[in-house]
């Protein structure tokens, strides 16, 4: 026989959450509150005592902004996290939702998520003492216990706090400074959760002002009546530095009542950000990436977040090599359906992809004179020098040079089967063999791609120069940098 198990059904009313094990002796009015940040605390130290993995997705801050993290959620504080653009600031805030409970009772029928128990609206409190233990409740889940706003400098007060329903005193015979004659905002809604303000510097300073009473004592005031509410939320925002900072637009007080300041950054290495593009980029089943491309794709975020003409306080995200490496597959994918060849990322379809490099960087005046077009290709230059540096700098290509310097030129088939192409490449002495070598791989396409790659490395660290039209031409041509050019 095999054994079969029954869930228990959910308590609908508060006489059937009293049964359950978990609120069994529990009285309404009882006073015990187990706030959200008390909630947190507890599962993280599940979780860390278990070994779990915290926050899943985030990759590259294991040593650095996860402790920080970690400490400031033990410690039950409200934190903002500042860094520039693409840092997973927005993903992290999310991801904290997993240390909330699966689900939580709240009093049904009510705007604000309110505990059965204890609850501190006055429509929560009425409806308690109305129903007694038939008090209807129902079962939020920790998706919907995370409420997130984006500051603008239009947000007012109302719209996070609430304000006065004149409508709805009169429909309930009530004074307006009765809390059940209110509209509630987000915060409010958010009770029993965490609340997310991202690029807090955005709020304007009356709004911030409104702010501070929730984070000192976890109270609030509408349209000036003083009226209580005892929040039970869990504050958490993002900011950019060079507005948290250089322009002070978060007032002092509202500063000084943040618990934790955890500064976020890009990937310290170019592996670890080839693993955040791999994880987060797009692509068809089927478009092959080689390792060499993947990595001169994640090194043009590297080389531009160092590039005198980029503006350093906007930064570069790490949305420009996600980005880029979905235009590069998109472009392979359309290269092969044309031609029926293996879809295989080259450093033809990377500079298909300038319009996701283009969109990604404020330039500064020098950068603007020479072009953002002119800029990004010269990023692909450096990225392609420093990649195939890192991996072949000390591999011998004499032969290949001398070849070019004899004044021979080179035309990257760019078009027709990868074999024709892969052929092609048998003018140039030793590039066949070496573009085997760089592949790792029998597959023609791949090898096509490594030998394209070995001539955009050489011409990156030039030792090779070729036509500003390389992949505008059908037919590149490639020569030495004392004797010629590729094009």
């Amino acid at each position: 026989m095999t054994a079969q198990t029954t869930a228990q059904p959910k308590a609908r009313t508060l006489g059937e959450l009293l049964q359950t094990p978990e609120y069994a002796g529990r009285k309404p009015f009882d006073g015990q509150r187990r706030l959200v940040q008390d909630e947190v605390r507890d599962n993280l130290t599940r979780k860390l005592r278990s070994g779990e993995e915290l926050f899943p997705g985030v990759v590259g801050y294991d040593d650095t902004v996860i402790p920080q993290l970690v400490n400031a959620l033990l410690a039950r504080q409200n934190f903002i996290l500042l860094g520039l653009r693409g840092q997973a600031k927005s993903r992290i805030l999310r991801a904290i939702t997993e240390l909330l409970d699966p689900e939580v009772p709240v009093i049904d029928g009510v705007d604000m998520p309110d505990d059965p128990l204890n609850p501190i609206g006055a429509e929560g409190q009425h409806l308690l003492e109305a129903h007694g233990m038939e008090l209807p409740i129902r079962w939020l889940p920790r998706a919907d216990r995370y409420v997130e706003k984006l500051a603008t400098p239009d947000v007012t007060v109302a719209d996070l706090i609430g304000d006065v329903d004149p409508i709805k005193a009169a429909r309930l015979g009530t004074s307006l400074g009765d809390t059940r004659s209110m509209h509630f905002g987000l915060l409010p809604r958010a009770n029993r959760g965490i609340f997310a303000v991202n690029e807090l510097a955005d709020l304007s300073p009356k709004v911030q002002v409104a702010l501070f009473n929730i984070l000192q004592e976890g109270d609030v005031q509408i349209k000036g009546y003083p009226i209580r509410l005892e929040l039970d939320v869990m504050l958490v925002f993002s900011a950019n530095p060079e507005d948290y900072t250089a322009r002070g637009k978060i007032v002092t007080p509202l500063k000084d009542r943040i618990g934790s300041e955890i500064r976020t950054h890009y990937p310290t290495d170019v592996q670890l950000g080839m693993d955040i593009t791999a994880q987060e980029a797009v692509k068809e089943e089927g478009v092959v990436v080689p390792p060499f491309i993947a990595e001169l794709i994640e090194d043009i975020a590297f080389q531009a977040r160092e590039d005198g003409r980029i503006d350093k306080l906007s930064g570069v995200s790490q949305r420009l090599p996600i980005s880029l490496m979905e235009l590069a597959c998109a472009n392979a994918e359309r290269r092969s359906l044309v031609s029926g060849d293996a879809p295989v990322v080259r450093v033809t379809d990377v500079y298909a992809g300038l319009p996701a490099i283009t969109g990604k960087m404020e330039l500064e005046y020098e950068g603007e004179l020479k072009g953002a077009d002119n800029v990004a290709k010269d990023l692909i230059r450096k990225a392609a020098g420093a990649a195939y540096a890192r991996s072949y700098g000390s591999a011998d290509t004499r032969e290949l040079e001398k070849w070019f310097d004899q004044g021979n030129v080179f035309r990257f088939p760019q078009g027709g089967d990868a074999s024709a192409a892969l052929k092609a490449t048998g003018e140039v002495p030793g590039l066949s063999d070496f573009a085997a070598q760089v592949a790792g791989s029998s597959d023609d396409a791949v090898r096509v791609s490594a030998a394209e790659f070995i001539l955009e490395g050489l011409y990156g660290r030039k030792k090779l120069s070729r036509a500003e039209e390389l992949y505008a031409a059908p037919e590149p041509e490639l020569k030495r940098e004392r004797g010629g050019r590729w094009n």
